[in-house]
Formats: C-alpha cells, structure tokens, sequence
C-alpha cells in the first residue's frame, strides 16, 4: 500500500482562532475558496422555515433535491446521487466501482489518492508542467490509457478536477470527452471532479455526461453556494452506477438542512448570477494586483482562487506563517504533491479583504527585499 505524505486542507479557520486568541471575526479566510458573496438569501429564510424537519429523520433518498438537479442537468433524477459533500463520494467511488489503480494528475486534490490508498489501492501520478502554467496534461492521459497492456497492474481509474485545484486550470470539452471515450473503450472509469466549474461553465461536461456508462461527474455545493458548513455534494453517472454507488453510502448522510438548503440555494438563479459576474470582475483585479508585485507569477485561473509562485528565495510555508500571525489565511501549496515550494493558492474574497491581503503581502516581501 502506498504511503502518503500529510497534506494539510485550507479552511481550518477554527485552529487559526485558537491560535492566535482571536475571535473567528478576526480570521480573514483566503485558504478556503468559498463564495464571497456568502449564500443566497433564500437559504437563510428556507432553513428558518423549516425547523419542524428537525422532529424527523431526513429523507434517506434526498427526493426533492434529486428532482431539482435532474430538471437543472435534464437527466433522470435515478442517474443522481447525493452524499455529505462530495467528499464522502469520493470516498465511496473506488470501492463501489472496484477501482484497484487509480490515475492522478498532480498538483491537485491529495484526497484522491487518500481514498484510493484507504481502499488498498494503488495510484500512478502524470504531473502538469510549470513551463505549461500547470496546463493539466489530457493529451498524457490519453496515450497512457492508449499504450497500456494488460496485466495485474492495468489501470481501472483516472480522476480529473476539471477545473484544478490547486492550479486553477480547466480543460475544453472537447479535451475531456476525447479522454471519456478512450475511456470507455478500454473499460476504465473516469471520475471528473467539477467542485468549481459554477465558475467556468463552459468547460463542464455534466450536460454530456448521459452519453458514457464510464463517467462519473462529481458536483459540490460548497464552493459556488457558499454551502461549507452543510456538506452537501452529488455525483451524476449511468443509473446502473449510480446504484452502485449510493448502495456504498451510510444512511441519512446528507442531513435535512443541508438538502433544504441546497434546494434553496439552486432555486435562486438571481443570486448565482450575482456570484458569476463577481467573481469574473474581482478576480481579474485581484489577479492583476498580485501579479503586478516584483517577482509574483500568478497562472491562469478558472475558479474562484489564483495560484500564485512567490518570488525566488521565498518559501511558501514562511509566508503562510508570517501572514497567519497577522489573521491572514493563505493556503501554502509546498507540501501539495507536484508542486514546488513557492506556491500558494489565495482565494478571491471581497474586494475589500483582497485589498488588505495585498497590503500585507506587499509589505512582507518589500521588507525582506530591502
């Protein structure tokens, strides 16, 4: 069985607090990339309505939000599973499916080597280049899958975060599809992980994903909702492995509010149209200003965070830390698989926390440069 090296998730704003003395008031989260925008309205009113759904179990089938994200996909609600973030379907994927050797690009998401190793998996990495702004390499995954021979050691899985964390790259379509149906062709299960393609949905394969027996999309609230306290995320696939799938999850996982909420929260286009535009406006600011300071590379993004390359002789666990003693929280990418030690991912928040993330930052590294 593989050994994994720890990798510590951003958003643990509850260590910081205690940390440093302060309230969570105090703590500016950049390490978590949530919405800004906070969640809709209509959550906050739907959840207060329904306090009575505390007296009962939630319903184990998640019924009404299935029906809404089938007439949201228009696909067979049979075709949706929903679990306690899409973490727990993660987790569920590689022994429900039988995945024994699991393909990863790197840098990205450690869970997914995590939940193969749990499984007593084995996992072969591809990494994405720096020279290539850490473009995801699917033309690579493809010719593996191509040039592979039969064996003990055959590949049974790849798993794809479209778009990338943390690198923020995306793939097209047409890319992803090309992989799908080699895929498909040699019996291999490919999982596309969409958690933030709220944010680029031009480069989402979930209206498509009917089409392939092979393919599991995965979705979260979390991220484009502003959902992280409720753990609510869904997988869409073929019926049959759908079926599979929630046979492999504990009952009641996804609790009443969570499914009340998330109901809520897709039902308000309005709100989700305010989160887009934002997010396209202050990330093209924000992106600028970090780039524009000596010695910073930021990558191209597609999702609500920036990847960003501090300059040489920085060392991205330092400026984690010095930033922290301040209640900044960034997220440090040294310690990510694939990653060198210079990188960091800052999520974009309003503009004007960003604004003081690039004070601070800008004062660390001209102090260091003088």
């Amino acid at each position: 069985m593989a050994r994994l090296k720890v990798v510590h998730h951003g958003g643990d704003v509850h260590a910081a607090a205690r940390e440093l003395n302060r309230p969570l008031s105090q703590i500016i989260d950049f390490s978590a990339s949530i919405n800004p925008l906070g969640p809709s309205p209509a959550v906050w009113r739907a959840i207060t309505g329904a306090r009575a759904l505390l007296r009962h179990y939630p319903d184990p089938a998640c019924w009404d939000l299935r029906q809404a994200l089938s007439e949201r996909w228009l696909c067979d609600p049979e075709q949706i599973v929903v679990g306690n973030g899409s973490i727990e379907l993660i987790y569920a994927l590689p022994r429900a499916l039988d995945i024994n050797h699991l393909v990863i690009l790197q840098p990205t998401f450690s869970e997914y080597a995590a939940s193969i190793v749990r499984a007593g998996g084995r996992i072969t990495t591809v990494s994405a280049n720096r020279h290539e702004q850490y473009r995801l390499p699917v033309d690579a995954l493809c010719r593996l899958l191509e040039t592979q021979s039969k064996g003990a050691q055959v590949i049974d899985g790849i798993v794809l975060c479209n778009p990338n964390s943390p690198t923020g790259q995306a793939c097209m379509v047409e890319d992803v599809m090309k992989l799908a149906r080699i895929a498909q062709r040699r019996g291999v299960w490919l999982i596309v992980d969409e958690t933030f393609a709220d944010y680029c949905p031009d480069r989402s394969i979930l209206p498509l994903a009917s089409f392939c027996s092979r393919v599991v999309v995965l979705r979260s609230l979390t991220k484009f909702y502003g959902l992280p306290g409720l753990r609510v995320g869904y997988a869409v696939t073929a019926p049959k492995v759908a079926q599979k799938l929630r046979s492999a999850l504990p009952p009641w996982s996804v609790n009443a509010m969570g499914q009340t909420a998330a109901l809520a929260a897709l039902q308000d286009t309005s709100h989700a149209s305010r989160s887009f535009r934002f997010m396209v406006k202050e990330r093209l600011r924000f992106g600028g200003l970090l780039a524009a300071m000596p010695g910073c590379t930021v990558f191209p993004a597609h999702a609500n965070f920036l990847f960003m390359e501090l300059p040489r002789g920085w060392h991205a666990g330092r400026i984690t830390q010095q930033l922290r003693r301040k209640g900044l929280l960034i997220r440090d990418c040294s310690t990510v698989p694939g990653a060198s030690k210079r990188l960091i991912r800052i999520a974009v928040r309003l503009g004007r926390d960003n604004d003081r993330l690039i004070a601070a930052l800008s004062r660390l590294l001209s102090e260091s440069a003088t």
